[in-house]
């Protein structure tokens, strides 16, 4: 199965780096939006797998990261508003006019399910999955050190590099890929506010959220810190017109090490996790659920 290499305008002019994975006979086209310091190649064999259910897929890297970064990164402007907005917007759009017969579901990884409820395009998708999706702020986070540790990331670390590097060293310190320095000060802000970007009065997240009437499902998981029951209630608390399912997993009564905020993506997870999200966005097509089955 191989991956076409595509470029993507967003409404600047600028070109995300994406792949399309195609699947003979495809009944919809499924769009993977990745979560923060995370490119695109961690989600190709959970791609690959939605594509043997007989989905097209397509996977891309925001503005800044992967495929989709400048040579230079100093000094690259863009902030995760603008992944959200106009990213996320981009890739939405180009997939309907390819693909102007099919229907489109998303999947969205973290700050990608916070797109879905943002994006102004999300209204033509015809449901969205949502993993690992939640408010991040840094009091919510479970264990002392852990959010110790965050909580000197962002409030010292983040406008220290910065300042100092033109952008967010990410590989340096072993916090994920490089990051463009608007979109690391802009998270490392929202982390500070009581209720995260719901008290960014520029971005109306509450009033952007309210109006998604799609399908949702969001899958939160038992040893996530982050994306922790709390955190999740207070992003996904403002979906206030979408029908939303919500599952709780635990990775022991699975029969799993362990899950946490990455480990839904990876191929160990594909017959405890996999099956069932994917015979979840193939039964929002009208598909029957037994061709999730019998293809696993």
């Amino acid at each position: 199965m191989s991956a076409e290499p595509i470029r993507i305008a967003t409404a600047n002019g600028f070109e995300l780096g994406a792949r399309l994975f195609r699947a003979p006979q495809a009944q919809g086209l499924v769009l993977i939006h990745p979560a923060t310091a995370v490119t695109q190649g961690f989600y190709e064999a959970f791609a690959r797998y939605l594509c043997g259910l007989g989905l097209h897929v397509l996977t891309y890297d925001y503005r800044g990261t992967g495929q989709s970064r400048p040579r230079e990164l100093r000094g690259f402007e863009v902030t995760m508003s603008q992944w959200m907005l106009e990213d996320v917007g981009a890739v939405t759009r180009w997939a309907a006019a390819r693909f102007p017969d099919l229907p489109l579901l998303a999947v969205g990884h973290s700050v990608g399910g916070h797109a879905i409820g943002l994006s102004p395009e999300t209204g033509r998708l015809r449901a969205a999955l949502l993993v690992a999706t939640h408010a991040g702020i840094t009091r919510t986070i479970r264990g002392r050190a852990e959010r110790l540790r965050v909580w000197c990331v962002m409030r010292l670390l983040a406008p220290l590099l910065c300042a100092v590097c033109g952008y967010m060293p990410g590989r340096r310190i072993g916090l994920g890929e490089d990051l463009p320095r608007g979109v690391m000060l802009e998270w490392s802000r929202w982390t500070t506010l009581p209720r995260y970007f719901f008290d960014d009065p520029a971005l109306d997240a509450a009033g952007r959220m309210a109006q998604v009437r799609i399908p949702l499902l969001a899958l939160g998981f038992d040893d996530d810190p982050w994306a922790n029951p709390q955190a999740m209630d207070i992003l996904l608390s403002r979906y206030t017109g979408a029908p939303l399912e919500r599952r709780q997993v635990d990775a022991r009564a699975l029969g799993l090490a362990g899950i946490g905020h990455m480990g839904f993506f990876r191929r160990r997870c594909e017959a405890a996790l996999w099956i069932d999200a994917g015979a979840w966005l193939l039964a929002r097509l009208g598909a029957p659920r037994a061709a999730a089955g019998a293809t696993a």
